[in-house]
């Protein structure tokens, strides 16, 4: 099981919001690539990042930080935020992204999403973030009617390499991940789910790993990270005996 772990940005800076909310981001650091670097040293292989600026634009708005990231993380950098047409899809690759992670568009033009996942085969994961059960698009701040389960069978054939799965109501607040709803999707779903939302220590990523069999492929975490509550290095061997 992969533990990725979390760098978002707003405005060139490393933030963490509270359960999405921009007003609510509390800063970590001003250099991303650094602290990319840091996660790096910790053991990790796999990094997850958000353009949040992106994510509420449309359109990507930190692509000199995403840019110095690629650079100097030396393993896989899992990119999201405003991903929503083919040539920010194609600009990413190029860029050295390893995976696109598309959310909004997946929910309001699927066949584009599906289009994207055959061209860059293995390259495009889907974002499927909850409120209540049901499917939050537009950085969070728009909830649709469609349940998650619905969204993500929309794209088992389409060969997406995951389902991200975040639970809004405990994103950046420590609660602890969802881990009923995760595996619950993860068992409903022929496509690898990725946990997320919540992370607030070791016992999540040890209960994550004794679920790893049905389906799910890693956990991202953030704000644990920053506050010293998990230690990266733990979190990546037990995850590695999963």
């Amino acid at each position: 099981m992969i533990v990725f772990p979390a760098i978002d940005l707003k405005g060139g800076e490393v933030v963490r919001l509270a359960e999405g909310d921009m007003d609510r981001a509390t800063i970590y650091g001003d250099d991303p690539a650094a602290q990319a670097m840091l996660f790096a040293e910790a053991g990790a292989e796999h990094l997850h990042v958000v353009d949040l600026d992106g994510s509420f634009a449309g359109e990507g708005r930190n692509r000199e930080a995403v840019e110095a990231i690629v650079e100097r993380f030396p393993g896989y950098v899992q990119l999201g935020g405003g991903i929503r047409d083919a040539k920010a899809v194609e600009g990413w690759f190029n860029l050295g992204v390893a995976r696109v992670v598309m959310g909004s568009a997946a929910l309001k033009n699927p066949e584009f999403v599906k289009d994207m996942a055959r061209e860059w085969e293995g390259g495009i994961v889907v974002a499927v973030d909850a409120k209540d059960g049901m499917v939050a698009t537009e950085g969070w701040a728009e909830v649709s009617d469609v349940p998650v389960v619905d969204l993500a069978r929309r794209f088992e054939d389409a060969g997406v390499a995951a389902l991200l799965f975040t639970d809004i109501g405990r994103d950046g607040l420590l609660k602890g991940v969802n881990i009923d709803a995760t595996v619950e999707l993860a068992q409903r779903v022929d496509i690898p789910v990725i946990a997320s939302g919540g992370v607030k220590g070791l016992d999540d990523i040890h209960v994550l790993s004794l679920n790893a069999h049905e389906g799910i492929e890693g956990v991202i975490t953030g704000r644990a990270l920053y506050e010293g509550r998990l230690d990266l290095a733990a979190a990546i061997a037990m995850g590695a005996r999963a």
